[in-house]
């Protein structure tokens, strides 16, 4: 099916709930495509989308039943259908199936989930009896306007009644008269507190426009003067100048000027994972020390010069910190992912005391290593499920999960789930091979938690937990239950309870936002980001960094600051090489992006020289190569994997030899990382550039007085001389130096104002190249070096505070200039204080997040306030 038809009907679903009486009446609705410059279909055009149920038409999505007509021969096609108030989904077909669909761009619509990007329109109970007639967009292409209006009710709850955004737009774009309360919805489709509606407007311009919580306009938000205007009547409204083909603001809290979610400040806490550069490694795959064929723990060893020599000096190495090994623990199958013993090493990979000798000579370079623990499932060989199985009456029997008769659901891909063994059945995620533990069961979880403790007391720094969101099911609810969630509490308090500094990262393979509970209360340190690894790969391929941008935006803000795991594929996905088309200039952007970006990064090994690799599982684990020699250096006996075709191109020592080659590149940049405090620890701002292509973010880390900003081109052709803006950050105002970090080359110099932003900044470095990327280092020092500590610091009390805050500033010191921002650089309030105490009244100040500045003399001190009541 092209599209993911669940989606939208949880939303429909949802808009029903909220909005009660919406499905009694159906108002009119006019699709408009423009097709000039298209030969048009025999077959027609035709509009398809979620709507097609509710209009009477047989199925949604279907490319061949809603036909638009052209009657004035002008090649602008309409139809107009009746629908209930709703959001719909949709897209234009040149001709009546799919194939002859429209490629919306990114800009003008919202991804299903699926890889297909749609477009939207929102109908809301406001409307008039005429209903809403869309604006006329291209084929394929968008509006000379999209904007989207977006905010998050931060600590209020939202109305039964929905959500809405009105303004003196609603009529140019179709939604009946301006300043209708309820006509325009806004909804959450990825549940992330943020609620948002692109509209589509005919031409570009200077709008008002505020938020409604409820479908009247008693609910209507109080704008503050501070970011609003007089509309001449008395009321406060906000503006958008919508100037631009997109027009996308940050979510605003309700009531507030503040941007919700940004983060503003470096006073977070930091880890030493947020310092790492973690590499992924299937042991078997790796580096055989014998002649068997198969990877083990001395090729491990004797590799691990290669990984990280531990002198700091050298260049030769690739400069990870930390390792991730893939199951390394006794099991029948070639991957580890069914355990037999949780308390003994593979034997094809050694033993014990080989392990041990390994993480001893991975601790002495530095190198941390964390591994693989399966806490969902077993082997079907292991000797619990062995005697569980044996019979009903059996001590273990209850380490499992059983049923007389299968109980006939299956699992969240359509997989059988209940397999037949004595005469019963037993549940197993995956398959039969792999049953899952029953976690209600005591004395399996007191077993589990001795084997957690088991390899923490052994020196290893922590786990990679596979399949998390399985651990325990609640009737047919398979994944993501409360009590999965309470189980990994108890987990985090064993693992501390053996090593207070380990580490912990999830697999719970979901939505950003469905991710988050796993990262809270003290569950897992992190979890793997896997939309935002999707993102850049899609993004690089449509050289449009529209999806990207979003994607960024969402996961700064729902997880706490840096603790998430970024990747770009691991051993379960298509490797990154055949997924960007074999490219190397997409392969280096693509590695410049996730060495860069927040998170904790992973590499998958091989990934640095360019390995392939799909299709089956195995076809994505296949042996390191290592040379262009006999058997690609990884075996002197036959590889339990044949090799990739392409070793004798692609392997270490050709790249090694070969300053511009990718594994090269990945040591530059693991080394930029690693001497970067803004890189490892800098908190994320987005930054504004002119152009789809174009996607530009700054790491700001103010402890150091030190930001990155990167600026990459994801498109096949240069970008002339692009033009940066950033509106605020928390660096004291001055001139800073840039410096390009990956070439050394300077690019001029920046402005900081008192809002620690800038605007109009063209680097100094000409035109960025095809799949380019700058790392512009800001720096007050010319040489990058940090300066010296504030002349002063100052005390701010209570923080958060709610009506006065007091300054305290260090004696002697002469009078200070106080000025109050918020995020989005305007001062708010200025005054002049003394040394000492001063009070300063934030009682006007909604709830939110701003910049105190003072100022004495030349040195200028910033810190973040957090206003909360």
């Amino acid at each position: 099916m092209h599209y993911l038809a669940a989606m939208p009907a949880r939303l429909l679903l949802l808009l029903t709930l909220l909005l009660p009486g919406l499905s009694a009446a159906a108002f009119p609705l006019t699709f408009r495509v423009d097709l000039h410059g298209h030969r048009v279909s025999a077959a027609g055009v035709h509009v398809a989308g979620d709507f097609q149920t509710a209009a009477g038409f047989p199925t949604d999505w279907n490319p061949a039943t809603t036909a638009l007509t052209d009657a004035d021969g002008d090649s602008i096609y309409e139809t107009t259908v009746q629908v209930p108030a709703g959001t719909y989904g949709f897209k234009f077909i040149n001709g009546d199936a799919w194939g002859a669909d429209e490629q919306v761009p990114a800009e003008a619509g919202l991804a299903d989930g699926a890889g297909h990007i749609n477009r939207q329109v929102a109908l809301g109970m406001g409307l008039t009896a005429a209903g809403l007639r869309l604006p006329v967009v291209p084929f394929g292409g968008a509006a000379p306007a999209i904007v989207r209006f977006a905010v998050k009710l931060t600590g209020q709850t939202v109305s039964p009644e929905g959500l809405y955004v009105t303004g003196n737009w609603q009529t140019l774009a179709g939604y009946g008269p301006n300043w209708t309360a309820a006509a325009t919805p806004l909804t959450d489709p990825d549940q992330d507190g943020t609620y948002e509606a692109l509209i589509a407007l005919p031409a570009p311009g200077l709008f008002q426009f505020k938020f409604v919580n409820g479908a009247t306009w008693a609910g209507a938000e109080a704008v503050p003067v501070a970011c609003g205007v007089d509309d001449g009547a008395g009321n406060i409204n906000r503006v958008l100048n919508a100037s631009v083909p997109v027009n996308a603001q940050p979510a605003l809290c309700f009531g507030s000027c503040t941007a919700c979610g940004a983060p503003t400040s470096s006073a977070y806490p930091t880890y030493w994972w947020n310092d790492a550069v973690f590499y992924e490694i299937f042991v078997r795959s790796f580096f055989d020390s014998g002649s068997d064929g198969r990877g083990d723990f001395n090729g491990l060893t004797a590799k691990l010069d290669y990984l990280n020599d531990g002198n700091p000096a050298t260049t030769t190495d690739l400069g990870v910190t930390a390792l991730w090994l893939m199951p390394m623990m006794a099991s029948p199958s070639y991957h580890g992912y069914d355990v037999t013993d949780y308390k003994a090493v593979e034997p094809d990979y050694g033993t014990m005391a080989q392990f041990e000798a390994f993480l001893a000579a991975a601790h002495a370079r530095g190198i941390k290593v964390i591994i693989d623990l399966v806490l969902n499932h077993s082997s079907n060989q292991h000797p619990w499920f062995q005697q569980a199985a044996s019979s009903p009456t059996n001590a273990r029997r209850d380490w499992f999960r059983w049923a007389p008769t299968n109980p006939g659901y299956q699992g969240p891909w359509g997989q059988n789930v209940w397999h037949q063994r004595n005469n019963a059945w037993y549940y197993g995620l995956f398959y039969d091979g792999m049953p899952d533990l029953n976690w209600q069961n005591p004395d399996l979880k007191a077993a589990m938690w001795d084997a957690t403790s088991f390899w923490l007391r052994k020196g290893v720094d922590g786990y990679r937990l596979d399949a998390v969101k399985y651990l325990i099911e609640t009737g047919r609810t398979l994944e993501n239950t409360p009590q999965t969630l309470a189980l990994l509490e108890e987990f985090g308090d064993t693992v501390r309870a053996n090593n207070p500094q380990a580490f912990t990262v999830g697999e719970a393979w979901s939505n950003s936002a469905a991710v988050v509970p796993y990262v809270q209360n003290g569950r897992l340190d992190a979890c793997f980001e896997f939309d935002q690894a999707g993102a850049i790969l899609n993004s690089l391929n449509a050289g449009n960094a529209a999806g990207l941008r979003t994607q960024l935006n969402l996961v700064n803000t729902v997880y706490p600051k840096l603790q998430f795991a970024s990747f770009l594929t691991n051993h379960d996905q298509n490797r990154v090489f055949d997924q960007l088309g074999a490219s190397m200039p997409k392969m280096k952007q693509a590695a410049a992006l996730l060495l860069t970006l927040p998170g904790v990064p992973f590499l998958y090994y091989g990934e640095e020289v360019a390995m392939n690799g799909s299709g089956p599982d195995e076809n994505k684990r296949r042996p390191m190569q290592w040379t262009a020699g006999s058997r690609a250096g990884f075996t002197t006996g036959n590889p339990w994997m044949a090799l990739n075709p392409n070793y004798a191109q692609f392997n270490v020592a050709t790249m090694a030899a070969d300053p511009t080659s990718l594994l090269n590149h990945y040591k530059k940049l693991i080394g930029l990382r690693t001497a970067s405090e803004a890189l490892r620890k800098g908190y994320y701002l987005p930054v504004t550039v002119p152009g789809a292509a174009l996607l530009a973010y700054a790491r700001v880390f103010d402890q150091a007085q030190e930001a990155v900003v990167v600026v990459a081109n994801l498109g096949g052709t240069p970008a002339a001389a692009p033009t940066l803006a950033l509106p605020i950050s928390s660096l004291p105002a001055g001139t800073y130096f840039a410096t390009d970090l990956y070439t050394n080359q300077m690019a001029g110099t920046v402005t900081l104002d008192g809002q620690g932003g800038f605007s109009g900044w063209t680097p100094a470095l000409g035109a960025l190249a095809a799949n380019g990327t700058w790392m512009l280092r800001l720096s007050t020092s010319p040489t990058g070096v940090a300066p010296a500590a504030p002349a002063f610091l100052f005390a701010l009390y209570p923080n958060p505070a709610t009506t006065r805050v007091r300054i305290e500033l260090p004696a002697p010191l002469p009078a200070a200039q106080l000025s109050v921002y918020d995020l989005n650089g305007r001062q708010l309030q200025e005054t002049t204080i003394s040394s000492g105490n001063s009070d300063l009244d934030i009682s006007l100040l909604p709830n939110g997040v701003y910049f105190v500045r003072v100022t004495v003399g030349l040195t200028t001190t910033v810190q973040r306030l957090v206003v909360a009541r």
